[in-house]
Formats: structure tokens, C-alpha cells, sequence
């Protein structure tokens, strides 16, 4: 939350769209920090005249130096720090409350010397760590991987005499050598070929300290040449040494999985249509698009030719460009030099060894492209900020595997790994995680493919791109006149820095000059730059084997998506025995080995569209061109009405919404675009739940209608006897008609309205357009041009599409089954309600069960006695209560909605209505609030009694000062990370960030922890479900995708899915989840550490124990249920 301490003088701007990946906002600076003007006081109006609650890190000082003044002040204020003043000492370090800043200071330390090591300058490295050594507070935050870091560095340069006094003042402080620190002298003495003797020392001090030789190779991560080095340095004292072999395969054990994991029932992992050679090439146009970092694309808007004035503006452009490189350039070289003159560390710029790892001219790229896709309305500093310190610790990745050999060794492994799934070599019976383990473990030397974590604190991320703003804003300059020959020519920025309010606080905007964004308007350029992670893969994603490893080649991709500064889910990740996370990475490697290629026909008739002004109703935003012009507002802005005000702030709102809606389109179709020729994957990972999602962010499939509709799988099969009917069935679920009526009437209404589907797939934009109103309209076109080919087709059971690379053929469509209000499937499952399981489709019926429908007819019933006893707000509903009133509520009460949640949205479906009294709408929404929750009390007595234990067991457990944590079925640890946020505020040049970041040792946050957990646990079920799926789909030979609880593939293979979705669920719901939830908390938070037991924990104790009862519903019944999945 963004927090000020100024009035600013610029005017506050409109509202921009907020970025979801940020979580700092901007603290605007006093401006007491030059010329020694009085500090400006607040405005009152804002919240921000009170000091912060977050403490101020005035460790961070204005040229981001590292003083001792972290530890200070108990009251935050905050200090802005002029270049080269020397802060006093503290007087005593606060051990509680500074604990947090303590462990940012000890990771940026250490992230200081990665960077030395990656720069290859030990002596800077050890001019760090003995400043630190020798200063009593700072020692403090020294453990012993700092010291092997410098230890590495040494090594590569073979001092062993640097080694040895390391070695030394690890014993002064009390420190004990790990296995890296051993690793790393046997390291310097195999490079110098060293004496018996010397290597014998350390071999013998190695073994006194615990540990054995063969761990060095089994538990330490290497990197060029270093494995090899201490092989030579072991071999001269024992010369017939040998590496210790692979650990032996471990099998998962989980009960649901048994027979998937069987070598006695396993099959050929199915072959992709594409040779080895094929596959090769793909691996290397892959390859070089993660090495160069970002890909330029045309715009679907490029067909249309460029004005003469376009032209003009764009050769200006280019100019202009070229300038602000080399001032950017110039600007870089000025910075670097002063940091580098600090000599002592109250006055060393932490920010300096991140400004020397890229090339000058790869900083000046990443400044530039930030100013390249600057929207007209601006962004958020510390949006700004995030994305250039992010862009630039991606290349010090790729920088990093390319200096380290990695990379070198990754394409051995795998262009052996394609061999798996070529269609020309052999069949093997070996999942992709099973099959890359065993080409590394053949591999042998060289690099490992897991490099050692060199992650940065947030903080220091947060000051790295606040630091290349400045320099960019200071920069990048433009002649006043360059438009309006009769100005003067004096040089003003490019760039803006004001200041905004959002929900009253002030937030820090970086916005472009009207002249800087005229210039882009008119120029109306048609190329677009991506990062390489935005884009589809060419080839099949590297399967995940590890939580640090697996999807992209070069891009660092985490297994599992938290907010920056949250490293809980990471080290419970990490403490997680492998084979426990085999399911979950075999499945998530699964769902990124689909092949994907573009439905061109569809795509075409979206591009035309889009380029003609677009179309609101079938979801393509117009352009800008097309949205309300403001009034005309005469005078100064303070002689305008209310009114005028609020009108002129509609029209700028609703042109920054169309603005945002456009170039999320552009983006989407352009990426579809310019892979409409290809075939292609989508690496997947998951959030803290195991819900999974496709890594690339704008164009997958599970993106809008628009997105689904020109997707298609690239492989392709026969229709078979049913695959005809399937099509039409999904074709009538996409149009929302026929809900409520039999699969068997669905078909039937399709057959009858032929002529409108063929209509529809020959002219799509000049016959009867019925497409145009369903549901869903582009997935609907896109299937009826499905059903018109199949039909049309000699033999339609035969009916087959096969896409060979780089050609043209026909086409075919997936089949997406949806559960029917999946959270109360699973709630109805596992506490066996009977009338609950009716309600949702676990039981078999001839028709499909609406639940919205009976929760509103429930509600009417209730509505009626209390009208009959006369209370007045009953009466006045009479004939309002519908399905479409109560649908959002009952669907969200699953995921944990409140009574005021709840009251909101029934409010705004009352105000839709044209003839509901307006006078009545709080209290007819309180009322029918309390009715929805009572009738689904009374239709599913065990959902809430599960839900009211989730919730009770939630805040017991939180208000001990523990997250909540659990385990899926499938072995996967999972932790909520809700935490009391504080703010820490950074001293920019610029301006001030109050940074809010969770981290472990804050206290949980009460409510979000409780109210989370019962939504949290039934999507961690929802993901188990599908990964079960997933992966017996695979055994069965299936193609098989999914967006959450929609299960995607063929037509032909339709049933087969349905019988193994429902198999899947009937096992999951079979194991004792609730049972297993209760005794691993009781486990976790109830074990007494000593002989008397808390109080609290008796209560919690009582709590988990008492696990609700269940009821009569016999779940084999689900497996003749035809609309569980339909």
C-alpha cells in the first residue's frame, strides 16, 4: 500500500491499470532532500499524514549504500542519505523487530558475492566478506555459504592460501565447514595439481567433520569444470577412486497411483508426429530464442500499408531512439564509476556488482523496451522498477548457464531425450521425468543442470530498477520544438514523474511526454517485442524433474508461482523427499507435452475483424479511435461543474480501460499469428494450491473465447462412431441453450438446426450469423466449421485431420467437459450427503441436476412462509427470486464467500432487474443473503458442517502464530501465505517505496488464514483430481488437457476420459482425506515439545479430532452418473 509524505505539485492523474505482479507502491519523497527546503507537510486529506507502519530501512540509503543505520530508530522515520555521508553506528541491535531486516541483509551479502563470483573478481568478493568479517554487528549475518562463495572464487583462480585463511576465520567465528567448502578447496588443489599431502589434510579434516567423499559428488552443485577438479584432486591421494553410481529410481508409493507407477502394467510412452531430425531443429530454433532473450513479432495490424505521416514519424522515431542509446549508454558509464569509487563499507553501493554483470549495451536495451511499451497513461514506479531489475536478472541467468556450461550440457541430454518421443526410434517404456533422469545420471561430469540458487531479495531488486529509472528518466530527453517549430529548442524529458491516488493513498506514476507519445501514435508501429517466456514453445517443454528445473530451456521457471519476497512454499518444496513431488511434476510435464497448432480459417476471420474497428459483442475490443469523445470543456478546470468533472473522468477511465482491452487482444493475436504455421507447446507449472496453469501469459488456452476458438491439438484422429454426435453435443453446450435437457435431446436439437450450424461455417460473416449469439460465439463458429467437414466427409467415423510441419490441412476440434459445480462436488463427496450428492450430478439421473435452481426454488420456499406471516420485505420479493439472482452466490459460497460478499452480489443482480423497487434493494438483499446460506445449510448439512470444521481448525491453528499447512493426496506440501504485511520503506532518489512483502517471520494473518482454508483445500483437491486424470489418461494413450475443472480431448476418445474422470474421482473420495488431514495437523501443531500441554493446543487438539461425520451417499454411484462430467 502506498504510503506519501508530500503534496506533490503535479496535478493527480486518472487511475491507471494497476499490474497484478507488484506488490510496491510509491511513497512520494519529501522534498526536503534538496537545496535544504523545508520538508512540505502533508496533505491532510490523505491517510499518509501519519508515519508509516513499516519500519524505514534507511539501510538503504539514497545511493543504496549498506550502513549500519539499519538497526536505529525504533520509530519509523525516514532518512534520506546524500552521497558519500558517513552514518553513525547503532547502538544496539534489535532482535526481534529487525529480524526480517537482518535476513534481508545477509541475502544481499550473499547475492553481491554471486555476483562477484559470475564477474570473476575475488578480490572484490573477499574486500565484501572480510568488511563484514571484521565488523562486529555484520559478522553476525555471515554464515558459512558467504564464505564459501568467496571460497569459489578463489578456487577458480587456484589461491590456495585464500582458502586457507577462509578456512581460518570460518574456525574464528565458530563456524563449521559445509561440504561446498570442501568441495571448493579440493577444488583449488585439483587445479594446481597440488601434493598428496595437501589434498590428505583436507580429505582427513572432511572426514573428522562428519562427512564422507561421496557426498561431495551427490550433494554439491558444480559448474564448468569444478567436478573434474576435485575428482583429480581425490584421485591423487586415492587412484582408483570412483564416482559414486546414480541413486537407484525410487517409485512413488502413493495408493492412488499404484498401478500407474507398475513396471508390470507400464506401456511406450506414445510417439509425437515428428522425427528425431524434426525435433532437433526445433530444439535449436528454441534454443536461440531463450539465448536472445526477447523475440520481435509483426502485428496482425500490419496489413494495412503505412500514411506518408507514419512513415515520417517512425524514421523520427528511429532517430530518437538511437540518441537516447547513447545516452543511456553514457548515463550507465557515469553511474558505474562513481559507485566504484566507495572504499569503506558505510559508504559501498550494494547496487554496484548488479550494474557490472550484462554488457552496457544489454542494459541499454532493457531501459529502452520499457520506454517502447510505456502506455499513454503511465505506470506505477514500482511497477517500472520490478520489470527492469526482473529483465535484467534473466539475462544474468542465461549469462550465467552460458558461462557455467549448463547449457552445453542440457542440449546433449536433450537431443538424446527426443529420442523418447520421435515417431523413427525405438518405443520405450519410460515417463519423460524417468527417461531425463536416467541421460543425466549416464552424463556423468560437466556442470549440473541444477545451478546453485542465486535468487536477489526483493528489496534489492525493488532498488536495482528503482536506480536504471532514474537513469532513464534523466536520460532520455527531447527538443521542445520537435513538433511546434515556434518553441524554443531547449532538451525536455521524455519521462514524468507525478503522482496519483489510488483508494486515497498516493502512488508514484511514470508517465510519457504528450509530445514522446504523439510521435508513437502517429508513428503506428507494427512490430512487437516479447520476452522468450511469453511465447509458445517450438519444441516439447524439458520435462520437470525437480521444484528448480523442468519447461523452458534457458528460462528460469519456478515449479511452483508465489508473490516476491514469500520463500515458504520453496523450502517446504525443497524439504519435500523427491519422489513424494514425482505425481505432481509428471503431471504438470503431461499437460505440457500437447501439441497445439492454429486453427487458420478462425483466426483469419478474427484478425478482419479486429483490424475493422473490432466488435464489442463478440469480445474483440475496438481500437482507441473508437471510444466517447469528452466534452468540450471551456475555462480553467476550476471554473468546471461536478458534472463535467465526473463526466470528463468517465471518458479518460473508460479510454484507459479500451486501451488495456486492445493491446491484450493485439498481443494474443499476434502471437497466434505468427506461430499459425507451426506447432507448438505450453510449459506448465502451479500456484501454491497445485492448481496448473500454461507458463506463456497471453496466448494460451486458457485465455477467453476468442483464444479457445483458434486453438486446435496438433494431432489428429478419426472421429469413430460417436465422435459425429459428440461434436454436436459440445457444439449446443457452447451456445448455453438446452441446460437442463438430456444429452440425447441436445444431439436431437442439433440435428434440427443443421442448416443454421452449416450456415454458419460457410458464412460466418454474410449468412445468418446464428453463431453470433450463443454463449460462447467463436469456440461455437469454430465447431460448427468442425461439424460441416465432418459431415461432408465420404465416411465421417473416418473423418481425420493430420498436420504435417509447415502445411496446410484440415482441421479438428477438442471435446471440453465441464464439472457440474465442481467445490460441492467435492464437499458433497467427502462428507457422502446424500441429498447434496442429488443435487450436484453424483447420482445418476435421467436429466442434469441444476443446483442454482434448487438453492432459488429452496429460497422461494422459504420466502413464502415468512410472506404468509406477514413480513414485508418477503412480499415485496414475490416474483423477483430467480435462478440467474442466487446463481454467483450459491457458486461462491463453496470458495469461502461471506454473508457481505454475498449480499453484494445478490444486490447487483436485484438492480438489473428494471422493476425491482429501489428502496428495497439493502434490505432485500440482506434478507435473501441469509435465505441462500439457509437453504444450502439445509441441502447440504455436511458441506457446511466440513466447512465450518476447515474454517474453526483454520483460525485455532493461525492464532497460535502458525500458516496453515496440509498435504494433498497426491504428496504434495502445500502452505497458506497469508501474513500480517508490514511495509518497509526504501529511501530512492526519486521518490520513497513502502514495500510490502510477506515473509515467514510475521505473524499469520487471522482471517485470511481461516476463511482461505476451505476454498484453498477443495481447489488442492480439484488439482489432485485432475493430475489423477491426467496421468491415467496417458496411460490409456489419450491427448488430454485442462483449464482447471475442464477436461479437454478428442472427440473419438470422449468416453473413454469421461470413464476414467470419474474413476479418478471415485478413488480420490475413497481415500480417508479428512481422516489424514486431522492426523497430519494433529501431527504438526499439537506434538508437545514438552511434558504440559498448552492450553491452545488442547483446544486444537479437540478441535482436529473431532473430524465430521459422514453420511449414506455410496460413491461407486458416481460412475453411472452421466452428468457428473458433461
Amino acid at each position: 500500500m502506498a504510503t506519501g509524505e508530500a503534496k506533490p505539485k503535479a496535478k493527480a492523474e486518472a487511475k491507471p491499470k494497476a499490474k497484478p505482479k507488484a506488490k510496491a507502491e510509491a511513497k512520494p519523497k519529501a522534498k526536503a532532500e534538496a537545496k535544504g527546503k523545508p520538508k512540505a507537510k502533508p496533505t491532510k486529506s490523505l491517510k499518509t499524514s501519519k508515519a508509516p507502519k513499516g519500519k524505514a530501512t534507511t539501510a538503504w540509503s539514497q545511493n543504496s549504500t549498506i550502513p549500519h543505520s539499519l538497526y536505529t530508530h525504533s520509530k519509523p522515520r525516514v532518512v534520506a542519505v546524500k552521497e558519500g555521508v558517513k552514518l553513525e553506528r547503532p547502538q544496539k541491535v534489535l532482535k526481534d523487530k529487525d529480524s526480517n531486516q537482518d535476513k534481508v541483509l545477509q541475502e544481499t551479502i550473499q547475492s553481491n558475492l554471486e555476483c562477484f563470483l559470475f564477474l570473476q573478481q575475488p578480490e572484490q568478493a573477499e574486500r565484501i566478506l572480510m568488511l563484514c568479517h571484521r565488523s562486529p554487528v555484520k559478522q553476525k549475518l555471515l554464515d558459512v555459504s558467504a564464505y564459501n562463495i568467496v571460497m569459489r572464487c578463489w578456487a577458480r583462480k587456484g589461491c590456495l592460501q585464500h582458502i586457507d585463511q577462509l578456512f581460518s576465520m570460518l574456525e574464528s567465528v565458530d563456524l563449521r565447514p559445509s561440504l561446498d567448502s570442501y568441495a571448493a578447496a579440493l577444488q583449488c588443489l585439483g587445479r594446481n595439481q597440488s601434493p598428496a599431502d595437501a589434498i590428505q589434510r583436507y580429505l582427513e579434516k572432511l572426514k573428522s567433520d562428519g562427512f564422507h567423499v561421496e557426498e561431495l559428488f551427490e550433494k554439491c552443485l558444480f559448474e564448468e569444470d569444478e567436478k573434474e577438479k576435485v575428482l583429480r584432486a581425490i584421485r591423487t591421494v586415492l587412484p582408483n577412486y570412483q564416482l559414486p553410481p546414480p541413486p537407484k529410481p525410487q517409485t512413488c508409493k502413493s495408493s492412488l497411483l499404484q498401478d500407474f507407477y507398475s513396471k508390470e502394467k507400464v506401456v511406450s510412452y506414445p510417439k509425437l508426429d515428428f522425427s528425431v531430425e524434426e525435433l532437433q531443429e526445433r530444439f535449436q530454433q528454441q534454443l536461440q530464442m531463450e539465448l536472445n532473450n526477447t523475440i520481435t513479432i509483426e502485428s496482425v495490424e500490419a496489413a494495412k500499408p503505412p500514411t506518408p505521416q507514419a512513415v515520417k514519424a517512425r524514421e523520427l522515431l528511429g532517430t530518437l531512439r538511437s540518441q537516447w542509446h547513447d545516452a543511456i549508454l553514457q548515463a550507465l558509464q557515469k553511474s558505474r564509476q562513481s559507485m566504484a569509487k566507495a572504499r569503506t563499507l558505510s559508504k559501498y553501493n550494494i547496487l554496484y556488482p548488479y550494474m557490472c554483470l550484462l554488457p552496457d549495451e544489454e542494459y541499454a536495451s532493457i531501459m529502452l523496451q520499457v520506454l517502447n511499451t510505456l502506455s499513454p497513461q503511465g505506470e506505477s514506479l514500482a511497477v517500472l522498477a520490478r520489470e527492469l531489475s526482473s529483465k535484467v536478472y534473466s539475462r544474468y541467468i542465461t549469462h550465467r548457464k552460458l558461462r557455467s556450461h549448463q547449457l552445453e550440457k542440457l542440449q546433449g541430454v536433450y537431443e538424446d531425450y527426443i529420442h523418447l518421443l520421435a515417431k523413427d526410434s525405438q518405443p520405450d517404456q519410460y515417463l519423460p521425468r524417468e527417461y531425463w533422469e536416467k541421460l543425466v545420471a549416464e552424463a556423468g561430469l560437466g556442470s549440473s543442470l541444477n545451478l546453485k540458487d542465486c535468487s536477489w531479495p526483493y528489496v534489492v531488486l525493488m532498488r536495482l530498477g528503482m536506480h536504471m529509472l532514474e537513469l532513464l528518466v534523466k536520460a532520455v530527453t527531447v527538443p521542445r520544438n520537435l513538433l511546434n517549430p515556434r518553441l524554443e529548442s531547449k532538451p525536455i524529458p521524455v519521462l514524468y514523474h507525478i503522482y496519483s491516488y489510488q483508494n486515497t493513498w498516493q502512488v508514484g506514476l511514470i508517465k510519457p511526454h504528450p509530445i514522446f507519445s504523439q510521435i508513437v501514435t502517429d508513428a503506428a508501429e507494427t512490430m512487437l517485442t516479447f520476452h522468450s517466456s511469453a511465447m509458445p514453445m517450438l519444441c516439447p517443454p524439458v520435462p520437470w524433474t525437480s521444484p528448480h528445473f523442468g519447461a523452458f530451456v534457458v528460462n528460469d521457471t519456478k515449479l511452483m508461482r508465489f508473490v516476491d519476497g514469500d520463500v515458504q512454499h520453496q523450502l517446504l518444496l525443497d524439504q519435500c523427499p523427491p519422489v513424494n513431488l514425482h505425481p505432481v511434476l509428471d503431471a504438470l510435464t503431461q499437460l505440457g507435452n500437447c501439441a497445439w497448432k492454429i486453427n487458420q480459417p478462425v483466426l483469419d476471420i478474427i484478425i478482419s475483424i479486429f483490424n475493422d474497428k473490432g466488435n464489442e459483442q463478440l469480445d474483440i475490443p475496438p481500437p482507441l479511435s473508437e471510444a466517447p469523445r469528452p466534452p468540450t470543456a471551456p475555462g480553467h478546470s476550476s471554473t468546471w461543474s461536478k458534472a463535467l468533472k465526473h463526466e470528463l473522468l468517465l471518458c479518460k477511465k473508460k479510454a484507459a480501460e479500451m486501451h488495456s482491452l486492445r493491446m491484450d487482444a493485439l498481443y494474443k493475436l499476434s502471437i497466434a499469428n505468427y506461430v499459425r504455421d507451426k506447432v507448438f507447446w505450453f510449459p506448465h507449472n502451479m500456484d501454491f494450491r497445485g492448481r496448473t496453469y500454461p507458463c506463456p501469459p497471453y496466448f494460451n488456452h486458457l485465455g477467453n473465447d476468442v483464444t479457445r476458438a483458434i486453438l486446435l491439438f496438433a494431432e489428429g484422429r478419426p472421429l469413430g462412431p460417436r465422435g459425429l454426435n459428440w461434436l454436436k453435443i459440445h457444439l449446443i453446450n457452447l451456445t448455453g441453450l438446452k441446460k437442463k435437457n438430456a444429452l440425447q435431446e441436445r444431439l436431437e436439437y442439433a440435428n434440427e438446426i443443421m442448416e443454421e450450424i452449416l450456415d454458419s461455417a460457410d458464412r460466418p460473416l454474410t449468412g445468418r450469423k446464428w453463431w453470433m449469439n450463443t454463449d460462447e460465439p467463436w469456440q461455437a463458429l469454430a465447431c460448427c466449421m468442425e461439424i460441416a467437414k465432418a459431415s461432408r466427409s465420404p465416411d465421417p467415423a473416418a473423418y481425420i485431420s493430420h498436420f504435417p510441419v509447415h502445411q496446410v490441412g484440415a482441421q479438428q476440434i477438442f471435446m471440453a467437459h465441464d464439472g457440474s459445480c465442481n467445490g460441492l462436488q467435492h464437499y458433497a463427496a467427502l462428507g457422502r450427503d446424500l441429498i447434496g450428492a442429488v443435487s450436484v450430478n453424483l447420482m445418476p439421473c435421467s436429466v442434469p441436476q441444476d443446483v442454482y435452481s434448487a438453492v432459488a426454488q429452496q429460497v422461494e420456499e422459504f420466502r413464502k412462509k415468512d410472506a404468509e406471516r406477514g413480513v414485508k420485505i418477503a412480499q415485496v420479493l414475490q416474483g423477483f427470486i430467480s435462478r440467474k439472482v442466487v446463481k454467483q452466490t450459491v457458486m461462491t459460497v463453496v470458495y469461502g464467500v461471506t454473508r457481505y460478499g454475498g449480499r453484494l452480489q445478490i444486490e447487483k443482480r436485484l438492480k438489473e432487474i428494471d422493476d425491482f423497487p429501489e428502496e428495497y434493494l439493502w434490505e432485500a438483499s440482506h434478507y435473501l443473503v441469509r435465505q441462500v446460506f439457509n437453504s444450502i445449510k439445509e441441502m447440504f448439512s455436511a458441506t457446511r458442517d466440513i466447512q465450518t470444521w476447515l474454517t474453526e481448525s483454520a483460525k485455532l491453528i493461525s492464532q497460535s502464530g502458525r500458516t496453515v499447512e496440509w498435504v494433498t493426496p497426491l504428496g504434495l506440501p502445500i502452505v497458506q501465505p497469508y501474513y500480517r504485511m508490514k511495509s518497509t520503506v526504501l529511501n530512492c532518489g526519486m521518490q520513497n517505496l513502502s514495500v510490502r512483502t510477506p515473509n515467514n517471520s510475521q505473524k499469520p494473518d487471522t482471517m485470511k488464514q481461516k476463511n482461505a482454508f476451505p476454498p484453498n483445500f477443495i481447489h488442492s483437491l480439484d488439482s489432485t483430481h485432475m493430475m489423477l486424470t491426467a496421468l491415467h489418461c496417458l496411460r490409456q494413450g489419450l491427448t488430454f488437457v485442462s483449464v482447471h475443472d475442464c477436461y479437454w480431448t478428442h472427440a473419438l476418445t470422449v468416453d473413454i476420459m469421461n470413464q476414467i474422470c470419474r474413476q479418478q474421482f471415485v478413488a480420490l473420495h475413497s481415500e480417508k482425506i479428512l481422516q489424514d488431514l486431522s492426523e497430519f495437523m494433529l501431527e504438526k501443531y499439537c506434538s508437545p515439545n514438552t511434558e504440559t500441554i498448552a492450553t491452545w493446543q488442547k483446544k486444537l487438539m479437540e478441535q482436529l479430532s473431532n473430524v465430521p461425520r459422514t453420511g449414506e451417499f455410496n460413491l461407486k454411484q458416481v460412475m453411472d452418473s452421466t452428468y457428473f462430467f458433461s
